[in-house]
C-alpha cells in the first residue's frame, strides 16, 4: 500500500534529469507493486503522470477539528502585534520555501494597504522573503511570525480575516493549512492548481486565485475584505465542509476500509483452487 502524496520536483535543469530517472525506475516500481495507491485528491491523481496509470483510490488528508474551531480567543494576538481591531488581518502558514509562493503573498500586500498580512513558519527563503518584503515597501504591513507553538496557532488562525494559500507548484498537493483555516471557520483563497484547488468550491468556501499572478490575488483579498457577510458564510461553509469530509475519524475510517479490501482481496486470491 503507497499513499502517494506529490510529485518530485527539483527545481534545475539536472534536477529536471534526475526526477526523469527517478520516476521511471525506483518510484515506478515502487507503485507498479504496490497492492493498491491512494492520493489525496482527484485532480492530482488524475494529473500526475507518476499515479494515474494505478487507478489510485482518493482519502484525503484530515484536520483536528476540535483543536481548530470557531470562538479560539484570538485577542492576545492582535495585542502582542498591535493591531488594532478595525484593521483586517490577511494570514499565510507555511514553510517559507521555493514552492509555496510567499513572495506573491507580500507582493500582493502592495495592493492591498488595509491590511496587515502575517506569516507563520520557517525555511530557506525566510531572510530573502524578510528583504523582498522591504524591497516592496511593505516590511511595516507583513510580519514574519517564524514558528508558532502547537498551543498558539490556532489562536494565530483566528485572529485572520482571510487566509491565504499562493503554492506554485505540485510540491503542494492538498493544503492542509487551508483545512486548518476552514475548520476554523475563516475563508480562503487558495492557488488554481491541482489538488489544492479541490479543498474548496470557488465561492463557496472560498475563492481561487491564478498562480503567481499577485494582482489577481491582491483583488480576491480585497474582495472578500469588502464583504464581511460573505466571509462569515465562506468559514460557515468551510467549517461544514470539514466536518462533512475531512474530520479525523471519517478520514481513518475511509483508511481502514482501504486496507480491509486489500486484505480481502489478498485472502480470496489465495484460497482460490
Amino acid at each position: 500500500m503507497v499513499t502517494y502524496h506529490c510529485d518530485v520536483e527539483l527545481p534545475s535543469a539536472f534536477g529536471i534529469f534526475a526526477e526523469s530517472v527517478y520516476r521511471r525506475s525506483m518510484g515506478a516500481s515502487t507503485l507498479r507493486n504496490a497492492d493498491q495507491v491512494l492520493v489525496t485528491t482527484r485532480t492530482y491523481g488524475a494529473t500526475s503522470r507518476a499515479v494515474w496509470r494505478y487507478n489510485p483510490v482518493v482519502v484525503p488528508n484530515a484536520v483536528d477539528h476540535r483543536r481548530f474551531r470557531p470562538g479560539v480567543d484570538a485577542s492576545w494576538v492582535r495585542e502582542r502585534l498591535k493591531i488594532p481591531s478595525d484593521v483586517p488581518v490577511v494570514l499565510l502558514v507555511g514553510r517559507i520555501v521555493p514552492h509555496k509562493g510567499v513572495e506573491h503573498f507580500i507582493e500582493a500586500a502592495r495592493y492591498v494597504p488595509a491590511a496587515r498580512f502575517l506569516v507563520v513558519g520557517e525555511g530557506s527563503l525566510l531572510e530573502a522573503m524578510k528583504r523582498f518584503a522591504n524591497s516592496m515597501g511593505v516590511a511595516d504591513r507583513v510580519r514574519f511570525l517564524g514558528r508558532v507553538s502547537e498551543e498558539n496557532l490556532p489562536k494565530v488562525y483566528a485572529a485572520c480575516d482571510v487566509f491565504v494559500l499562493p503554492s506554485v507548484s505540485r510540491l503542494e498537493a492538498f493544503g492542509i493549512v487551508a483545512l486548518e483555516a476552514m475548520a476554523t471557520a475563516k475563508p480562503v483563497i487558495v492557488a488554481d492548481i491541482p489538488g489544492v484547488r479541490e479543498v474548496i468550491e470557488d465561492g463557496r468556501e472560498g475563492l481561487l486565485a491564478e498562480p503567481m499572478n499577485a494582482r489577481d490575488l491582491a483583488e480576491k483579498i480585497r474582495r472578500l475584505l469588502a464583504d464581511p457577510e460573505a466571509r462569515r458564510l465562506m468559514g460557515q461553509r468551510g467549517r461544514e465542509k470539514v466536518l462533512e469530509s475531512f474530520g479525523i475519524e471519517l478520514v481513518t475510517d475511509r483508511i481502514e476500509s482501504v486496507y480491509r479490501a486489500v486484505l480481502d482481496g489478498r485472502e480470496g486470491a489465495t484460497s482460490r483452487p
